[in-house]
């Protein structure tokens, strides 16, 4: 679906990283989620060390039917892992009629305002709204730094320099090289405030959940330091339930508000209008990583 997304620094360049991940024991391949609800309205799932994608899909089967019947339900996601594009699960919410908010952290990478020692991941948040018709009408997805990571190891990989305002060295100045960068701090997406969205996304995400915190869980990159151990956060809501019946009168204005104004695009444009070009054109895969993928089949 990334790939189809246009998001080709989650798609399939991160099937080798997971097959390494399963070798070097960072993920259990083989690890079943626990699933418990210990109060009314609350899903916890342990994702034992394995993939954050099959520990979402099991507190999603409790999560949804929660939602819909008690109007609002939490799922609590530790033990857990990189879960790839956070909308694409807030999308999967939204197709179910629901608002979904999401929250992931990851390994410290965004250092504190006048600081240059990261203590907090790029933690990305999002917010997928229903379209009535079982897709989506709005889908916000963004990460506290100015680029995804993933963007400047995509960059690293391929030799390429990043553009200014991406990335800073370890002492704090800022550069054009991305393996520079990787050793030192991504930007905060509008400075100070970033650095913000961040903390808020490592409250829910990890602080929230139990999950380790990004300033001492291990890299998603490179086979050191065992599990990651981070965590997830999804708040599920039923629109029906909250806004007497105007959900998606008041969201259609909204849309309507930004669709109305020539060459203006709202959040998520981008990524559906790769999609529907995908889906007649196909997806173009860079060769040598299509072939790298086929190794490991």
């Amino acid at each position: 679906m990334t790939e189809a997304d246009g998001i080709a620094s989650h798609g399939l360049a991160y099937v080798p990283i997971y097959a390494e991940h399963v070798r070097c024991g960072k993920v259990d391949g083989q690890a079943v989620p626990t699933v418990t609800e210990p109060r009314p309205g609350v899903v916890v799932v342990d994702g034992g060390t394995g993939f954050a994608h099959s520990a979402i899909d099991a507190g999603f089967q409790r999560l949804q039917p929660l939602a819909k019947s008690q109007g609002i339900a939490v799922l609590s996601i530790h033990n857990s892992y990189n879960c790839g594009v956070l909308g694409v699960h807030t999308q999967r919410l939204a197709q179910a009629g629901l608002l979904g908010i999401g929250f992931t952290n990851a390994p410290a990478s965004i250092a504190p305002s006048g600081g240059a020692k990261p203590v907090v991941g790029t933690n990305p948040f999002s917010i997928a709204a229903p379209d009535g018709q079982g897709d989506v009408a709005l889908l916000i997805d963004q990460s506290a730094s100015t680029i995804a990571k993933s963007e400047v190891m995509k960059h690293a990989r391929e030799g390429q320099p990043v553009p200014e305002g991406w990335v800073l060295d370890a002492e704090g100045r800022p550069t054009t090289d991305p393996e520079a960068g990787l050793k030192g701090s991504m930007v905060p997406s509008g400075g100070y405030k970033g650095v913000g969205i961040a903390l808020t996304v490592e409250l829910m995400a990890a602080a929230l959940t139990g999950a380790t915190l990004g300033s001492v869980a291990s890299p998603f990159s490179g086979t050191a330091g065992g599990p990651p151990r981070t965590g997830q956060c999804f708040i599920a809501i039923d629109p029906l339930a909250t806004s007497a019946g105007a959900f998606q009168e008041r969201l259609s204005h909204l849309v309507a508000s930004f669709r109305d104004q020539p060459g203006a695009r709202l959040p998520g444009d981008s990524r559906r209008n790769c999609r529907t070009k995908a889906s007649t054109e196909g997806v173009a895969v860079n060769a040598a990583l299509l072939a790298r993928v086929r190794e490991l089949l």
